[in-house]
C-alpha cells in the first residue's frame, strides 16, 4: 500500500505554470503563456513559445534540465517493491510450508528485503534531490529569466501561476516511509530464518551438555564410588553376606566327614 502511493505520487505527476509577458506595444504582449510539464521531468523537451516585442515574432524556448534518471528510478523502485509485496502476500497465506521448506523462503525473503531497504533510501534520497532541481527549474522567476523580453527594461514579465507540488513532496515523505517499513521488517524476516533463535539456544544447549558429560565421565563413580556404596546399608549388608558365604564354605567339609 505504501509503495502505490509511492509511485501514484510521483509517476502520476502534472504540472503547468503561467507567465505573463506586457511589452511596451500592447499589442506584442502575451499576458498568458502556459507551460505544462509532468513525469519523468524531461524538462528540456518541454517548449513554449513567448513574444519578443519586436513586432510580432515570437521565440521557441525550452525549460533547462533532465531530471528523468531520478524520478524513473524512483517509480522503478516503488513498483517492484510493490509486485514483490504482492507476491510474499500470496506465498506467506497459500504456500507456507514450501516457504519454510529448507529454510531457503525466509532466507531469500531476508536477502531481498536488506537490499530493497537500501534500494529505498537511496532511490527516495535522489528523487528528493530530483525534485529540489525541478522545484528550481520550474519556478516562475527563474523560467522569465530565459526570455530575451523580459531582458529589457521597458517590458514587464510577471510570474502569473506557480506548479502546485504538493503530490511530489508526499512522494519524497513516502519514499522514507518505505524506507522506514523495509528497515523495520529485517527484524521479523531475521526470526523467521531460525539464525535468531539457534544463537540463543547454542549457549544454554552447551552450558547444559557440559555439566551432565561431567558426571557421565565416570569421575564421580570412580573416584567416590567406593565411598558412596560404604555409606549405603545394602552394600554393608552385602559385606555380611560375603562372611556368611564363606562360613558356609567352612561348615560343609565338617558335615561331610560326619556323614563319614
Amino acid at each position: 500500500l505504501f509503495a502505490i502511493f509511492a509511485f501514484a505520487t510521483c509517476g502520476g505527476y502534472s504540472g503547468e505554470l503561467r507567465l505573463s509577458v506586457d511589452c511596451a506595444n500592447k499589442s506584442e504582449s502575451d499576458l498568458s503563456i502556459d507551460i505544462a510539464f509532468a513525469y519523468p521531468f524531461r524538462l528540456h523537451q518541454v517548449n513554449f513559445e513567448a513574444p519578443t516585442c519586436e513586432g510580432k515574432r515570437r521565440e521557441t524556448l525550452a525549460l533547462i534540465g533532465d531530471f528523468s534518471s531520478s524520478a524513473e528510478f524512483f517509480v522503478t523502485i516503488a513498483v517492484f517493491a510493490f509486485l514483490y509485496s504482492l507476491a510474499a502476500t500470496v506465498v506467506y497465506i497459500f504456500f507456507q510450508n514450501k516457504y519454510r521448506e529448507n529454510n531457503r523462503g525466509p532466507l531469500v525473503d531476508f536477502i531481498v528485503t536488506v537490499v530493497f531497504s537500501f534500494l529505498w533510501l537511496v532511490s527516495s534520497s535522489a528523487w528528493a534531490k530530483g525534485l529540489s532541481d525541478v522545484k528550481v527549474a520550474t519556478d516562475p522567476d527563474e523560467v522569465l529569466l530565459l526570455m530575451s523580453a523580459c531582458k529589457q527594461q521597458s517590458n514587464k514579465c510577471l510570474p502569473v501561476r506557480s506548479p502546485v507540488m504538493s503530490s511530489l513532496n508526499t512522494s519524497v515523505v513516502f519514499g522514507y516511509l518505505n524506507f522506514i517499513l523495509w528497515a523495520g521488517n529485517i527484524w521479523f524476516v531475521f526470526k523467521e530464518t531460525g539464525w535468531h533463535s539457534s544463537g540463543q539456544r547454542h549457549p544454554a544447549d552447551t552450558m547444559e551438555k557440559q555439566p551432565g558429560g561431567y558426571n557421565q565421565g565416570g569421575y564421580n563413580q570412580d573416584s567416590y564410588g567406593p565411598p558412596g556404596g560404604y555409606n549405603q546399608p545394602g552394600s554393608y549388608g552385602q559385606v555380611g553376606e560375603y562372611g556368611q558365604s564363606q562360613s558356609y564354605g567352612q561348615s560343609g567339609p565338617t558335615s561331610f566327614s560326619n556323614q563319614i
